[in-house]
């Protein structure tokens, strides 16, 4: 426990993120001890000594970073607007599980015309925040419904006109005769920081957020 107390907890997620950042942690010398998809174990640890990943859901990730019980994490821009960052420091986007937030509706949707300045429309999103914000800039009024899962249902049933959702290739959407309508933001995984082990434990941070740096930016050439 004392070397744990001494060493570095990063919170992850499962899942895309995980896959993304599996050759970035080899690089750090941080690789997992074990397969997480082959356990059941939430904490795992490092090859390098002291250091441990927290597997948690994405969207914890900044609270466990925000209140300390991980020094840092890996969360995606989308996570990071929707929830709000602050407390946060973010040093590094690392490039990664890169994708889209996107409006989309069925092709037989009148998009621009509903979307005129004063309109109203039906939004299905698990990102409330983001849709509401998207929209206001607009001048168009929303009604959201929260969702956690199947959102391109939505408009087919008639439970929405459109949905704000993450898109990668599109062909989801295309599958069932979505079309995107408008872009909202690109997004990708950044690493977040807590602010007080910046202090408290910089000698260990601060030389993994340049080496840090330094892959990512080979990463992006």
């Amino acid at each position: 426990m004392a070397n744990e107390m001494r060493g570095l907890t990063l919170a992850l997620s499962k899942g895309r993120i995980f896959d993304d950042t599996f050759p970035i942690l080899t690089k750090l010398g941080m690789e997992p001890l074990g397969s997480p998809e082959a356990s059941r174990k939430l904490v795992i640890q490092t090859k390098q000594s002291g250091t441990r990943i927290v597997l948690i859901r994405a969207s914890d990730v900044p609270t466990y970073v925000r209140h300390g019980a991980a020094d840092f994490g890996i969360a995606g821009k989308d996570v990071l607007v929707e929830q709000g960052a602050e407390g946060l420091y973010q040093p590094v986007d690392l490039g990664i599980a890169k994708c889209r937030m996107v409006v989309a509706a069925r092709a037989d949707f009148d998009y621009l015309g509903s979307v005129q300045h004063g309109g109203r429309i039906t939004v299905a999103t698990k990102y409330p925040n983001i849709a509401r914000n998207h929209f206001s800039a607009k001048g168009v009024q929303v009604n959201i419904i929260k969702l956690y899962g199947s959102m391109e249902l939505a408009p087919i049933v008639g439970l929405s006109d459109v949905i704000v959702d993450l898109v990668s290739t599109g062909a989801t959407l295309k599958a069932n005769n979505l079309l995107e309508v408008e872009d909202i933001m690109p997004i990708s995984a950044r690493m977040v920081v807590n602010r007080t082990a910046l202090t408290t434990k910089g000698y260990l941070l601060e030389p993994v957020l340049r080496k840090l740096e330094i892959i990512t930016n080979s990463i992006s050439l």
